[in-house]
């Protein structure tokens, strides 16, 4: 008989991972994913990735609001008697004692260098902290938060022009590759898993609306980190006139001038360290993105303007 495997996953991320598996033949014998959500104003209910593509496979899925002290999801797992269970971006803590019902055990697809960046946001905060490279960790689920003893890590490089959609799928493509060469080995106990070393931890907080503002008295280079970071969503604003202009594409220029100054009328703007930001793509409140060249057309966003002061 097939060996039976659990998936617990929800975002876009996951969904070459699940797909991954199917098509390789594995008994997937639940999927759980985060219950569906209304839309801001209500008239849509949205169904995760993973959800959509449980249903277009035809795959069992379940959608509990939450695991912990759910004796009807606990009695369900403990009854499929399931090989494995892989989580992959879930979005819910697994209780400790669901952690026995499966032979296996619980293995996270964590996107990040463990124990670099645990927790919530790793690609975004990596991108921001301008690291030269990420990638994707295979790690044993325990009771701390990306803890667990790691089998393997795929490193990949981060250019300075991608940003966190970008990465996320060449992540994505390279876990949905590497699960299953791990869950092979797994279920045929020829994995080894090695605990990390936690006096390297670092942590990837989830990310806060007010972060998505530009400071202008940061560095060009971390402005670009923060615009490639969260791109595209929430994506990076400055204000002007009461708007927010979201900036959707930019390069570190050469240019000079008081921090905040619009330097050229090609919208280059200067940053602390004599350092400019030289915006490619933007998007003006409510209206579509535009490549620099057709926005500056119709814009008052002219040269001498200092963006600080306005």
């Amino acid at each position: 008989m097939a060996n039976k495997i659990i998936f617990m996953g929800t975002p876009l991320f996951c969904v070459p991972i699940l797909k991954s598996l199917y098509q390789k033949g594995y008994n997937i014998a639940a999927v759980y994913t985060q219950p569906p959500q209304k839309s801001h104003r209500g008239q849509k209910i949205n169904k995760s990735p993973i959800q959509v593509i449980s249903e277009t496979l035809n795959i069992e899925y379940r959608t509990p609001r939450t695991l912990k002290d759910n004796r009807e999801e606990y009695k369900l797992i403990k009854r499929l008697d399931a090989d494995l269970a892989i989580v992959c971006a879930y979005g819910q803590i697994i209780p400790k004692d669901f952690f026995n019902l499966v032979k296996k055990g619980f293995v996270n697809i964590h996107a990040s260098i463990l124990p670099k960046w645990r927790g919530a946001a790793p690609i975004q905060r990596s991108i921001m902290n301008l690291d030269l490279e990420t990638g994707i960790s295979i790690m044993k689920i325990n009771e701390e938060l990306d803890s667990g003893p790691v089998s393997n890590i795929y490193k990949i490089k981060i250019s300075p022009s991608q940003n966190a959609e970008e990465i996320s799928k060449i992540l994505s493509t390279l876990a949905a590759e590497k699960i299953l060469d791990n869950v092979n080995d797994i279920l045929a106990d020829k994995a080894k898993f090695i605990n990390q070393d936690h006096s390297k931890a670092t942590y990837a907080k989830k990310i806060r609306k007010e972060e998505s503002q530009i400071d202008w008295n940061d560095e060009a280079s971390k402005i670009i980190g923060k615009i490639n970071g969260l791109s595209p969503s929430p994506g990076v604003f400055f204000s002007f006139s009461g708007e927010r202009y979201k900036i959707l594409k930019a390069v570190i220029g050469s240019g000079s001038g008081q921090v905040g100054e619009v330097i050229s009328n090609h919208l280059e703007i200067a940053c602390k360290g004599n350092k400019s930001i030289k915006i490619l793509e933007i998007q003006r409140e409510g209206k579509r993105s535009q490549k620099i060249s057709e926005f500056i057309l119709g814009s008052k966003i002219k040269k001498g303007l200092n963006l600080q002061n306005v």
